[in-house]
């Protein structure tokens, strides 16, 4: 059964994590933790992740870590493929895997069913040229006719997503929303949820950004970023430099605002990305949520994982639902 600690931003998952990968190992059979954060995929982007130290990782192995370079772009598919790869072979150790992040496509791509189809150049441009000459609004009505799910969801003003998802039904044959996750394991697994009321979580948000900017967060994009360069983000790939906390001080650096109106710019953001966090994993019926704050989150915790190994689990639906950010 594979745990994985979700959530939104600041709520403490990396903690809860390692609590967790501790007191699930056995003798012979530590637990493993897996990343599911798309930007602690990339190496050097430490402090403003909020990447857990190697030194304060209690010797347990870590997954998925600085595995990409700055310049090179994220890729769903390719994590899938990777930390898929590090469930067969930590489960094949005969250890739990214990999955942590709150980059919610990341999870969904790692835990559910979901297939990434390809891309064909050639039939790209041939919808991209169509758009063109005739117009975004006649391929939103193709897909309508193929798809009217996809063209409902999507919309007519959305070229790019358009042009994708009519790439996608010429290339597989099926409609573009028969390839969208659906919340189906492809390997047992319970989701443990942290919540956290609004005000609460603000608070952690502002300490949280605080304790970054004592801990050198810019100095690290000041470096990633490439000073030679004047310092203007070229040492990051499209990515990495879209990251909360590196767009705000990149933006700084280019001399469009000041310190403080950065680091204000940081925590409104953060704030801004643990809502839509919230909003992610709250619409997952599968999530059991806990209150971040318990003085037992770990026991609790504990509790929903033995239920979950022993199949006496609520069935989603069932269970309480705590949304405390969806307001």
């Amino acid at each position: 059964m594979i745990v994985a600690v979700v959530g939104p931003t600041a709520t403490g998952k990396s903690d809860l994590a390692l609590d967790l990968a501790e007191a699930l190992s056995r003798p012979g059979a530590p637990a493993e933790i897996v990343n599911a954060d798309a930007y602690q995929l990339y190496r050097g982007m430490d402090v403003g992740t909020a990447k857990v130290p190697p030194a304060e990782r209690r010797g347990i192995v870590h997954h998925q870590l600085d595995v990409l370079d700055p310049l090179e772009d994220a890729s769903v598919a390719r994590y899938q493929e990777a930390a898929r790869a590090d469930l067969e072979a930590i489960e094949r150790r005969g250890a739990r895997a214990v999955v942590v992040g709150g980059s919610g496509l990341y999870v969904r791509a790692l835990l559910d069913e979901m297939d990434f189809p390809g891309t064909d150049p050639q039939v790209r441009a041939g919808l991209e040229e169509r758009a063109e000459r005739e117009g975004r609004r006649a391929l939103h009505a193709e897909l309508e006719r193929l798809d009217p799910q996809a063209a409902a969801s999507i919309g007519p003003t959305n070229t790019r997503r358009i042009v994708r998802a009519l790439e996608v039904i010429a290339i597989t044959g099926r409609p573009y929303t028969a390839n969208l996750p659906r919340q189906e394991y492809v390997r047992p697994a319970v989701q443990i949820g942290l919540d956290c009321d609004r005000p609460t979580l603000d608070a952690r948000v502002e300490h949280r950004v605080d304790r970054m900017w004592g801990a050198g967060l810019v100095e690290e994009v000041r470096s990633l970023a490439s000073p030679g360069q004047g310092g203007t983000g070229r040492g990051l790939g499209t990515t990495a430099a879209r990251a909360v906390g590196y767009a705000e001080l990149l933006a700084w650096f280019r001399g469009e605002t000041d310190e403080a109106a950065a680091r204000s710019a940081v925590v409104a953001s953060t704030r801004r990305l643990a809502r839509k966090q919230m909003g992610w994993f709250g619409r997952d019926p599968r999530v059991h949520w806990l209150d971040a704050g318990s003085p037992t989150l770990l026991g609790d915790a504990l509790a929903v994982v033995r239920a979950a190994d022993a199949g006496t689990l609520p069935e989603p639906g069932d269970a309480p639902v705590r949304r405390s950010l969806g307001s």
